[in-house]
């Protein structure tokens, strides 16, 4: 493997099904630096978490621009919204990030999360349901990918009848954000994400001038009528935080739920404990985001300082790439890194990241993939993969299967 391309190969599509050799490699040289003006690529676990907390790093949207072009850099998950908190340092992001958490969880909403958790199995329910008498399903198309857009509405307060509605517009905006998809995008694909983004931000502003009139018990009226020490957002912070939700927590419980599957599928005895014990589903949950997560690396970092790392200096104004799932199979951090082992007894992982823009929607995509793991070991009678390892989608960053083929011999 030459070392002179290993920046090419994280991104290179031939290693979307089993990026894990190449991230082996990548930790040899834990602060891999190999074009002039290219980012500095950082692998080991312990580098990873100590960035990841260092407030010379970063996540300002404004200080990554400057920093230059880097094609896993440009993302445009608000779409023409102000940049949300995911994309700003302090002290704005934490005003942000406090408003949104007030409305989402502990302390103000210690229970929201959980008790939504009877909504997400009848949710779960209704989708394996239809499956009907199929005997082989797309787990993609007809379980991962509407179920998280469903919990969203439903946590959001989309009203059930334009549910569909919301699917439609989310579908194109989704596909926009594969850097595959944007670099050879057609005319015709690039215009539907527009209108798609223009329809979802003109329907949400819409329900939150509702919401602002008739506040109803859901995440929009509370985002709206936030009024803690931080004061309130404006309509526009308002959107661009409901559109992260949509976006973001959409595509991490997508590809946790079917990297989950997958990785079930292939431990067929672990797959068998699952379906006698449910419980099992939380620590199987974490060792996933430890084993496949579903966000592979952070590239959108920029140092605003010099910062000394193992001898190298990754000099101010550079962009970093945190290599998560090459950190989290790191050997110095964890016994046999490679074998997927829900037992393990510690597992601090960084699959939802680390510090103050650790993932927002950890708790919900939690919930959801213990539910929706658990129910599907439950009810499928001897699921079976068709095609080993399956067709990947071009994404580097947010890592899956684009279809999940199961064959299975009936539903419990």
């Amino acid at each position: 493997m030459p070392h002179a391309s290993l920046l090419r190969q994280i991104t290179d599509f031939a290693n979307r099904a089993d990026p894990y050799p190449v991230y082996e490699e990548l930790r040899r040289t834990p602060v891999l630096h190999e074009e002039e003006g290219g980012p500095y690529v950082l692998s080991s676990y312990y580098d990873i978490k100590a960035l990841l907390h260092d407030p010379r790093v970063s996540s300002d949207a404004a200080n990554l621009a400057a920093a230059g072009d880097d094609e896993l850099g440009r993302t445009d998950e608000t779409g023409g919204l102000p940049p949300s908190f995911l994309r700003l340092d302090p002290p704005e992001h934490d005003r942000l990030r406090r408003i949104a958490n007030s409305a989402f969880g502990p302390p103000h909403q210690p229970r929201r999360i959980e008790n939504m958790r009877g909504r997400l199995g009848g949710i779960v329910t209704e989708l394996i349901d239809g499956f009907g008498d199929a005997r082989q399903i797309d787990l993609v198309d007809q379980f991962a990918y509407p179920f998280p857009v469903t919990v969203i509405c439903r946590l959001l307060g989309v009203p059930r009848e334009d549910e569909p509605r919301f699917r439609a517009w989310v579908d194109p905006l989704v596909a926009s954000l594969d850097p595959g998809t944007r670099q050879g995008a057609d005319a015709d694909s690039q215009r539907t994400a527009r209108e798609a983004r223009m329809q979802l931000g003109m329907y949400l502003a819409g329900l939150v001038e509702q919401r602002t009139k008739e506040p109803r018990d859901d995440l929009l009226s509370d985002l709206v009528h936030s009024r803690g020490p931080d004061g309130s957002m404006t309509m526009m912070e308002v959107l661009s935080t409901a559109v992260l939700l949509l976006i973001a927590g959409h595509e991490t419980t997508v590809n946790l739920i079917t990297n989950g599957m997958l990785t079930l599928l292939r431990h067929p005895e672990i797959l068998q404990r699952l379906r006698e014990d449910p419980g099992l589903s939380v620590r199987i949950v974490e060792e996933l985001l430890r084993y496949e997560p579903p966000v592979q690396l952070v590239p959108q970092r920029t140092c605003i300082a010099d910062i000394e790392v193992r001898g190298v200096t990754i000099p101010k104004g550079s962009r970093i790439w945190l290599v998560l799932a090459a950190g989290n199979r790191d050997p110095e951090r964890f016994k046999d890194p490679e074998r997927f082992d829900p037992d393990r007894g510690d597992l601090q992982h960084l699959g939802f990241g680390s510090g103050i823009h650790s993932c927002f929607g950890a708790p919900l995509a939690r919930l959801e993939t213990q539910i929706a793991l658990s129910e599907l070991a439950r009810r499928l009678e001897s699921p079976r993969l068709v095609e080993d390892p399956p067709p990947y989608r071009q994404n580097a960053v947010l890592r899956g299967p684009r279809h999940l083929d199961i064959a299975f011999d009936g539903l419990r």
